[in-house]
């Protein structure tokens, strides 16, 4: 196994895409994203497996060279593939 690229932007790091029906809330690269699921906190970090996951309501922290990007969401959907992580939230707020 491969060991993870230096964080930051980059190959690297994860990619990242947060969308609310009125814009685009955040798009650029991150080290981690923690998100409220439906049933408890989700993290994810580089390598991390395909997954969809429906998000609950609560803080989404995104981690980017050490420092912490919070937001506020409220339902929608997460994916992760390839090193993309794209969510989908009806309600995306900085926090």
């Amino acid at each position: 196994m491969a060991a993870p690229a230096a964080s930051g932007e980059g190959a690297g790091a994860l990619r990242v895409t947060v969308l609310s029906p009125e814009q685009t809330v955040y798009q650029g690269p991150a080290d981690g994203v923690v998100v409220p699921a439906h049933n408890g906190q989700l993290g994810i970090l580089r390598g991390h497996a395909p997954l969809m996951a429906l998000l609950g309501e609560g803080e989404m922290r995104i981690t980017v060279g050490g420092a912490e990007r919070r937001f506020r969401v409220s339902g929608g959907f997460l994916q992760v593939a390839d090193n993309e992580v794209t969510i989908l939230s009806e309600r995306a707020d900085p926090a």
